[in-house]
């Protein structure tokens, strides 16, 4: 289709978006500001124009025209297809899609290319897509990635989005094309201009995050490959957050997340380990005040994610939740969630900003989920805890030349205990009890593994045992990138967590001339791991971090990887899963939804999100034995609406249905079930939806277990009130 047809195309169906608006409407909306700078909470006019729902990310519409009464009637409206977007099909569709006055905009597909769909019927418009070669194929973070952003003035309007080689650009939404006059010819490198020399093809950062566009600043994080076994050993690349301008694509500030020399925190790097140790990107999603003139941004650990003996010291800012000035990039408050991390716990998904009402006083709060599922909430204002967070003692490990933090930050909830909404660590209590055998079973494996509270270390790898520290809501979660959803009129927090129970182990490099790190991750039965990049080809070679590579599949439960010990088959101990018969180690439910109320720091509401999958459901050491439903371990991510709360199901089931995944509402007061639908595969990214000529849409991306990736939206059957 040529750019003029695209352009006509276009034009048209924003005619048909918006022919049921008033003038008024049309006249209000073009004269709103860049997106974000209204301050709304909630995504609003109907639309759905941020990758959270608005840049407080609290993935609300306050829509209700599909609900209770109705959910159980929807229908497939379009379905689009990802798999030609690509050398390959993507199974691992992750995206959340934009729609702004009728058209829908997505990242898709293993070359993530960009596409503008009519929202109505799902029809490509355009779509764009750059091919990098290799320095592409060897980018640390592959596939489409979670989405872009959108950016207009009123006037003008942008898509901006990060492709795998690390390179931010600027499309016209009108054709698709880069807008010339942004960056070169419609494209910053983002591999320059980052305070630190980088090969350009191999230098390893990179970003599958959507871009946050507040006001005129576009703000960029950077994520690099799986830290288990780091590449490059002790020295990596640094992960800097940087701020651009929207128009020009110059570079406004950039803030260190390793603190330089001279510079605050830098003193938590001992022995001068701020000048090699790298990562400490911020590769989740970020959130904005822009009444407050801050960006919030989670971050995550340095190098490596099981073994700091290399990086003595606190570690500032890794594992931290940094508040910026949006104009200048300046630090403004900072609270460290994990001091001298060694387990793998960055802060994966974006803080929610909330204003909540605390003991009758109206506070401007920042609720920040996190991997060890506990919920951390502070004044997005000043960094203070609005619960208290206590610093405990924790075990000392005794792994050699390692350095340990005396004490760690637990959170405390409106009643003074710890603020978990779903386990973590690791107790005996946990193990599978369907049956005495299986419990039996179970507690032998488990003796093969140090267990423990939540910050109990990692150990050197033994065959005599101990094989590792076994422990959930670590590496895998808890909870993950997706993060979690809010009501502003209840100022109710939802959040989807799972029990991923993952061996924290460490192992010495074969080959100290590749890698200088004195311990790696991986266990004495299978060896060192080796990285791979996320999202590479199944025939690409991991990369060689030691003598002998042992692909780094995320058999740990690393984020992004196939989800150990959850409902699939797998192996015992030292095996790709902790599983007893192949089935989970651990007691349901694997997967959860808490309802918490922000005004008082409690859980109101917990209830098992997804149906008992098959191979549980069908296992025949459970054959007689009455199982609830159990939840499904996944990455999941929620939707509110004015009624409803919805999430789809991380697997396929057949029970009482074609092979599928449903997808499901509750009743966001009470947690009950109000109605699912069922869809061909799996959720993989995260729902939103939007109201366009008087018919409201959830769309969905799914795909994976052999399913390539697809966008699904559904609607209510047509009748005269919804034509």
């Amino acid at each position: 289709m040529s750019a003029t047809a695209r352009s006509e195309r276009l034009r048209r169906i924003r005619r048909w978006g918006l022919g049921l608006l008033p003038l008024a409407g049309l006249l209000v909306w073009a004269t709103l500001p860049a997106v974000g700078q209204v301050g709304q909470v909630g995504a609003r006019n109907g639309e759905w124009t941020t990758y959270g729902g608005d840049i407080a990310n609290t993935r609300y519409a306050p829509l209700d025209q599909i609900n209770a009464g109705n959910f159980n009637k929807l229908e497939v409206a379009w379905r689009f297809k990802t798999e030609n977007f690509g050398p390959r099909p993507e199974q691992n569709f992750e995206g959340t899609p934009l729609m702004a006055r009728g058209v829908l905009y997505s990242t898709v597909g293993t070359r993530r290319a960009v596409v503008a769909v009519d929202a109505v019927t799902g029809e490509l418009i355009w779509s764009h897509a750059e091919r990098e070669g290799a320095r592409g194929d060897t980018a640390p973070r592959q596939l489409s990635g979670r989405g872009l952003s959108y950016w207009t003035d009123g006037r003008e309007e942008r898509i901006l989005y990060v492709t795998p080689g690390y390179r931010l650009i600027a499309l016209d939404t009108k054709t698709g094309d880069p807008i010339q006059s942004f960056g070169k010819d419609g494209v910053v490198d983002l591999k320059l201009e980052d305070d630190q020399n980088m090969d350009l093809v191999n230098g390893e950062v990179g970003l599958h995050s959507a871009p946050v566009v507040a006001g005129n600043t576009i703000i960029i994080g950077a994520a690099h490959l799986s830290g288990g076994v780091p590449p490059k050993g002790k020295t990596n690349e640094k992960g800097y957050i940087r701020g651009y301008d929207v128009k020009t694509g110059k570079r406004l500030w950039i803030f260190h997340t390793i603190p330089q020399r001279g510079e605050f925190g830098n003193d938590t790097w001992l022995n001068n380990s701020w000048t090699y140790t790298g990562n400490t990107g911020s590769w989740g999603q970020m959130s904005v005040d822009e009444e407050l003139g801050m960006v919030y941004v989670p971050v995550e650990m340095g190098t490596g994610d099981y073994y700091g003996g290399h990086r003595p010291g606190n570690n500032l800012f890794g594992e931290s939740v940094v508040a910026l000035d949006l104009k200048t990039g300046q630090r403004k408050w900072h609270y460290q969630l994990v001091h001298h991390g060694i387990w793998d716990f960055d802060i994966p998904c974006a803080p929610i900003l909330a204003d909540i009402t605390v003991n009758g006083r109206t506070i401007k709060a920042l609720a920040q989920p996190t991997k060890q599922a506990m919920l951390y909430m502070f004044d997005r204002t000043n960094g203070q805890p609005i619960f208290p967070i206590e610093e405990r003692a924790v075990e000392k490990g005794d792994v050699p030349g390692e350095w340990y933090a005396p004490t760690q930050p637990m959170p405390l909830n409106g009643r003074g205990q710890p603020f978990a909404y779903d386990w973590n660590g690791f107790q005996k209590d946990y193990i599978i009890d369907f049956t005495p055998a299986l419990r039996a079973e179970g507690e032998r494996i488990v003796s093969k593994y140090k267990i423990g509270p939540v910050f109990t270390p990692p150990v050197v790898s033994k065959v005599e045992g101990p094989l590792g520290t076994l422990s959930l809501a670590i590496n895998g979660g808890g909870t993950v990138w997706a993060g979690g959803s809010y009501d502003p009129d209840t100022h109710i927090m939802y959040i989807y967590s799972r029990r991923n129970p993952a061996s924290l182990n460490l192992v010495k490099p074969d080959d100290v001339k590749v890698n200088d790190m004195n311990f790696v991750g991986g266990n004495a039965i299978t060896g060192a791991r080796a990285a791979r990049p996320m999202g590479a080809p199944p025939g690409q070679a991991p990369i060689v971090a030691h003598g002998t590579p042992v692909p780094d599949n995320g058999a740990d439960g690393s984020e992004g990887g196939p989800r150990a010990g959850g409902a699939g088959g797998g192996g015992g101990e030292g095996g790709p899963a902790i599983t007893v018969e192949g089935l989970p180690i651990v007691k349901p439910p694997y997967g959860s939804i808490s309802a918490i109320s922000l005004d008082r720091g409690e859980i109101l509401w917990q209830i098992a999100h997804g149906d008992t999958p098959d191979n549980v459901r069908n296992h025949p050491a459970l054959r007689g034995v009455t199982i609830p439903r159990t939840g499904q371990a996944g990455i999941i991510g929620t939707l509110v609406t004015k009624t409803l709360l919805i999430a789809g199901e991380a697997v396929e089931t057949t029970n009482g249905h074609a092979r599928g995944a449903l997808l499901r509402a509750y009743d966001k007061a009470s947690g009950r079930d109000a109605g699912a639908v069922l869809m061909p595969a799996r959720q993989s990214g995260s729902p939103m939806t939007y109201m366009l000529n008087g018919r409201q849409y959830i769309v969905v991306a799914i795909g994976g277990g052999g399913t390539p990736g697809e966008l699904v939206a559904f609607r209510l059957p047509a009748n005269p009130t919804t034509n």
